[in-house]
């Protein structure tokens, strides 16, 4: 997309015209007094509250953590928590229109300035060379995620008090622009190395359209030489063209909607910048996968707070409000801006996860109107990810085929979920904290990404495995759900010959689950379902949140219960978790047809 248009149009005269101010600054008060008072009145609260505690400290033991114990939040919380207090005070600042506690934001600035990498300890790789560092290398400096993202929030924060900050000293904003220069726009234009630019690897997620946005964004706040701007900006198009390269047509994620945030939030955000830099010369929106990027979000909605959670995504995501209302305004979707509107989120939700500046200000100067609900797809099929979503009555089916291969992939080829009346009553666990394990060659002994802890069957006593070959195949759409076989999900010694495998969903919102497996040797399977209920046996069914699952043949039933104890899973699913087992006897054959109603 970008280089087509690009080999047309030079990005130097798209720049033309003069650099446009994104956000007013301090001295704009009439910007920042017409700021709803609600939203005044949050910032001020939350910087109250930040203002109680100091700057944390940043130890080389707490980075070392991850490589000692595993532990990604050793650092990741003070880390973040300094720039959630920077950002904070610096936006308080903006409001009083006065510089009360401007040495707050100053001491916020020099703290972060003077960290030795703004890479996280969980991302500290910066090739081959640097294997098995357990601290940062100043002179090697890494671009991660957060990285970019600490550059974002340096310039935005410069940006907005600009000559408030000169009073005070000169130094600090020139010591920002050395830092930005030497950690993330020299290493972003004369490095090909980081495996996120696509050079060296043409598998990308997330981290291209997360990271280049930032860097963009960066590069326009610092850099003057015109020329060297439109560089810039073009070498990051280049790089987010390799990322859509890898976006299936329809513009489904395998990540995730949880991941949409970062994956098509994070395109937004580029394309916005673009739009903006280049007096609205460069924009996409009508592009087909650019659309379909947009869409996922609204496609992959259940209803209420709830998503389609396949993979590492949690159930209840953290959803940009904002952003999906810019996105549903930017493709006249307004389904999509109705969707925004029911995340609302503020201030808080800006910062709670990973702190966002650029979005935080979008949602104070730059405010979508709300648009009126928009009905609920009857059916969805994305094609890309072989994901169905089918609605009748009171009942959402989602189901998938797919392939074990994805990006943040759990073992689940085949797995599906219920939700009645607006709750999920058969779920997928979902996700954890993320700690050394979870992107380690043990990923696969954590329970919530095993198959045996999905709606699939356990057959033999064997699990699928990892991989893009362990794929279902003979995928087809049906009116009233999908089928497919999936035995080619599980490894070889499984001796699977086919497992088809069935999904149907009623007008009443009844549905039936049917597996036909076929073994070259006596085995038993075991039907796993997933419950958010405590279960009670109900003859040679079990009920479970007012639904009761009943095979068509006698199977012995096996129930345990499963204490959430992860703290990020506990935020979708607190109390426990229900995995029940109807189990068959040895045989050849197994064809069941589960019931649930």
């Amino acid at each position: 997309m970008f280089r087509e248009y690009l080999r047309e149009h030079s990005m130097a005269a798209l720049l033309a015209g003069g650099r446009p101010r994104l956000f007013p600054d301090m001295d704009d008060r009439d910007a920042w007094e017409n700021i709803p008072e609600a939203l005044k009145n949050e910032i001020a609260a939350a910087a109250a509250q930040f203002r109680k505690a100091e700057y944390p400290l940043l130890r080389a033991s707490q980075f070392m953590a991850f490589f000692r114990d595993g532990s990604r939040t050793a650092w990741e919380a003070p880390y973040f928590a300094r720039r959630r207090k920077l950002i904070l005070a610096a936006l308080d600042a903006c409001i009083r229109g006065d510089g009360a506690h401007l040495d707050e934001v100053v001491d916020g600035i020099w703290l972060v300035c003077e960290e030795t990498s703004w890479v996280l300890s969980a991302h500290n790789d910066a090739g081959p060379a640097f294997a098995g560092a357990i601290l940062p290398d100043a002179e090697n400096p890494v671009i991660d995620l957060f990285a970019g993202q600490t550059a974002m929030i340096l310039s935005l924060v410069c940006a907005l008090l600009g000559g408030h900050l000169d009073a005070v000293s000169p130094l600090i904003r020139r010591r920002v622009r050395r830092e930005v220069e030497a950690r993330i726009l020299l290493p972003f234009e004369r490095r090909d190395d980081f495996w996120w630019m696509g050079v060296v690897r043409s598998d990308l997620n997330n981290w291209t359209p997360w990271i280049v946005s930032n860097v963009m964004l960066t590069a326009a706040l610092w850099v003057e030489d015109r020329p060297r701007l439109a560089a810039l900006l073009e070498r990051g198009c280049l790089m987010l063209d390799r990322y859509l390269d890898c976006v299936p047509a329809d513009g489904g994620c395998d990540e995730g909607a949880a991941y949409w945030g970062m994956a098509g939030g994070a395109l937004l955000d580029a394309l916005e910048l673009l739009e903006r830099l280049t007096d609205r010369r460069m924009a996409f929106w009508t592009d087909d996968k650019i659309r379909g990027i947009m869409l996922y979000p609204l496609r992959a909605w259940v209803t209420g707070r709830w998503f389609v959670n396949f993979a590492d995504c949690d159930a209840r995501p953290n959803m940009y409000g904002e952003r999906l209302q810019f996105a549903g305004q930017r493709i006249q979707c307004e389904g999509l801006v109705a969707l925004g509107a029911r995340f609302p989120g503020g201030i808080a939700q800006m910062l709670d996860d990973t702190p966002q500046l650029w979005r935080l200000l979008n949602l104070l100067f730059h405010p979508v109107e709300p648009a009126a609900d928009a009905p609920l797809e009857r059916d969805v099929w994305i094609e890309s990810l072989q994901l169905r979503i089918a609605r009748r009555g009171a009942s959402t089916l989602v189901c998938k085929a797919g392939h074990n291969g994805d990006s943040h992939n759990h073992n689940d080829v085949g797995a599906f979920m219920l939700y009645r009346d607006g709750e999920p009553v058969i779920l997928d666990a979902g996700n954890m904290v993320y700690t050394r394990k979870t992107f380690s060659e043990a990923r696969y002994t954590l329970w919530n990404t095993r198959s045996m802890y999905h709606n699939v069957p356990l057959i033999g006593g064997v699990e699928q495995r990892a991989g893009l070959e362990f794929a279902a195949r003979g995928v087809e759409r049906l009116p009233d759900g999908m089928r497919m076989d999936i035995a080619p999900a599980y490894p070889p010694e499984a001796e699977i010959d086919t497992a088809a495998r069935a999904f149907a969903i009623g007008e009443d919102g009844a549905v039936t689950l049917t597996d036909d497996i076929a073994l070259r040797r006596e085995a038993p399977v075991e039907w796993v379902f997933m419950l958010r209920r405590a279960p009670r046996v109900d003859g040679q069914g079990l009920v479970s949140g007012g639904v009761r699952i009943a095979p068509d043949t006698p199977l012995e039933i096996a129930v345990e219960e499963i204490p959430v104890e992860d703290p990020r899973m506990a935020l979708t699913f607190p109390g426990s978790l229900w995995r029940a087992r109807f189990i068959a006897a040895p045989s050849m054959r197994h064809r069941v047809t589960f019931t649930v109603a």
